[in-house]
C-alpha cells in the first residue's frame, strides 16, 4: 500500500516513523529544502511541495492510496495558503485520481469557536471567530466535498497539541508569575502526541469517514491547567484580574466519545503536566 503524507511536520514525522515499519512504500513532503535529508531517514521518498502548486500537489499524489494531510501554518498570515489553498487544490487532483482511496486531515477545535464552557461534540455546527479558524472551517468543507463511495474523508480535529519537543513547560513557562485577563474559568482541551498517531491508526484501520474530535479525557479551566503546570515544576502560578476580559477565543469542552466508540484507547487520558523540556530539542 502507498502512503503519503502531506506536510510532515510535529505530527507527521512521528506517523511517518510508525508507517514506514509496515511494508507500505511511505512518501513525505516538505516545503523547506533543508529537511529532506532528516526526513529521508523515516521514509522512502521525499517530496519539495508546495501547496499553492497544484501540479505538484497531482504529481505527488499519483499511485497512492492513503493521504495524511498534516500541514501546519508557519504565521497568522500563511493560514489561507498553508491550509485552504492546499486543500482545494488537493481536492481539484483527487477529482482525475483512481487510486487514493483515504484521505485524513488533521484540522483543529478552533473552528467551533466560544461555546461557552459547554460540552461540544461533532454534531454542533462551527462557529469561527477568528480569521484563522474561519479558514479551517472552510478548509474542512472543500476536503469533506470530496467524500464519496471510492474516497474516505476523514477529519480530525485536534485540541491542544503537546508532547516531546512541545512539552507544555515549555510553551507556557514565561507565563509564571504573571497576571493574566479573566478569571481562569474558561476552558482548554489537550492531546498528546502519542495519542494523535493512535487516532490516526484508528481512522486509516477503520477507514473512518466524517468528522471526529481528538482530545484527553482530562478537560480543565484554564485556572486550574495553570496552578497544575506550575505546581508540578516548582514555579509560582498566574493571578487572575477578574476587572479584564479574557482574551482566549475559544472556551468549550470536548467530547471525544465518538473517536472512541471507533476504536482508540488513549495512551494519556489526562494530561501529564511533568514532562521536562528534552535539551535536545530546545
Amino acid at each position: 500500500m502507498n502512503k503519503l503524507i502531506l506536510g510532515c511536520g510535529y505530527v507527521g514525522r512521528e506517523v511517518a516513523k510508525l508507517w514506514q515499519q509496515d511494508s507500505s512504500q511511505l512518501t513525505v513532503t516538505t516545503t523547506t529544502a533543508a529537511k529532506v535529508e532528516q526526513l529521508s531517514k523515516i521514509s522512502d521518498r521525499v517530496e519539495i511541495v508546495n501547496g499553492s502548486d497544484p501540479e505538484a500537489i497531482a504529481k505527488v499524489i499519483a499511485n497512492q492510496e492513503v493521504i495524511l494531510l498534516s500541514v501546519g501554518a508557519k504565521g497568522r498570515d500563511t493560514y489561507r495558503q498553508s491550509y485552504l489553498e492546499t486543500a482545494s487544490n488537493l481536492v481539484k487532483a483527487l477529482q482525475t485520481n483512481t487510486s487514493v482511496k483515504q484521505l485524513i486531515y488533521t484540522g483543529s477545535y478552533a473552528v467551533l469557536g466560544d461555546r461557552q464552557g459547554q460540552w461540544t461534540d461533532e454534531t454542533i455546527p462551527t462557529n469561527p471567530v477568528t480569521e484563522g479558524g474561519k479558514i479551517l472551517t472552510e478548509t474542512e468543507s472543500v476536503l469533506l466535498s470530496a467524500n464519496n463511495d471510492n474516497l474516505q474523508v476523514c477529519i480530525l480535529r485536534l485540541a491542544g497539541i503537546y508532547g516531546q519537543g512541545r512539552e507544555l513547560i515549555k510553551i507556557f513557562g514565561r507565563a509564571a508569575g504573571t497576571t493574566r485577563p479573566g478569571s481562569g474559568e474558561d476552558y482548554s482541551n489537550w492531546i498528546h502526541l502519542q495519542d494523535i498517531v493512535n487516532a490516526i491508526e484508528v481512522a486509516r484501520k477503520q477507514k473512518l469517514a466524517g468528522i471526529y474530535h481528538v482530545s484527553c479525557d482530562q478537560c480543565l479551566t484554564t485556572g486550574e491547567f495553570f496552578q497544575r503546570l506550575f505546581k508540578a515544576h516548582n514555579l509560582p502560578g498566574i493571578t487572575w484580574d477578574k476587572t479584564k476580559k479574557s482574551t482566549r477565543a475559544y472556551n468549550t469542552r470536548l467530547s471525544n466519545q465518538k473517536i472512541k466508540d471507533a476504536g482508540l484507547k488513549l495512551a494519556y487520558p489526562e494530561i501529564d503536566f511533568s514532562l521536562v523540556v528534552d535539551p535536545q530539542n530546545q
